[in-house]
C-alpha cells in the first residue's frame, strides 16, 4: 500500500517503503548545520542532493587534496529507508573512492561528527 501511495505521489521507494530522502528541508538543515563546523570556517561548502541522500563538497583551502583550491568531496550521506538509518561515507582521496564510515539513526549526530572532525578525516 505504501509503495502505491509513494508511486502515486512521485516519491521514490526502497523495497516498498516510502523514502523521504532526499528533500529540500533536510538539504537546508544540512547547510545550516555545516555553519557550526570546526574547520575551514572561511569557505562556503556546497550540499547537493544525490539519488538517496546528500553530497557535501568544499573548496580545498589546505591545498592538500587540490593544489588549485578547487571543490573537493567531503562527505556523502545516504538514507537507507529499509533500515531507517543514515550511512556516512568519507572520501578516500588517494584511492579516489568513497569509504563507508558509520551508521546512525540521527542526521544531527552524523553532522555533529562531520563538524567536529578531530581526526581530520573529512575536512582535509
Amino acid at each position: 500500500m505504501n509503495q502505491i501511495i509513494a508511486q502515486a505521489n512521485g516519491m521514490p521507494t526502497a523495497g516498498g517503503i516510502r523514502s523521504w530522502q532526499p528533500n529540500e528541508l533536510d538539504l537546508r538543515r544540512i547547510e545550516r548545520m555545516l555553519q557550526k563546523r570546526a574547520r575551514y570556517l572561511y569557505v562556503v561548502p556546497r550540499v547537493e542532493m544525490t539519488a538517496s541522500g546528500y553530497l557535501i563538497q568544499s573548496p580545498c583551502c589546505s591545498r592538500n587534496i587540490d593544489a588549485d583550491g578547487g571543490m573537493v568531496d567531503i562527505a556523502l550521506l545516504e538514507y537507507d529507508a529499509g533500515l531507517g538509518v543514515w550511512k556516512l561515507f568519507r572520501k578516500e582521496h588517494t584511492e579516489g573512492g568513497w569509504e563507508f564510515f558509520m551508521l546512525e539513526r540521527s542526521l544531527q549526530v552524523l553532522m555533529d561528527y562531520i563538524n567536529r572532525d578531530t581526526a581530520r578525516l573529512f575536512w582535509q
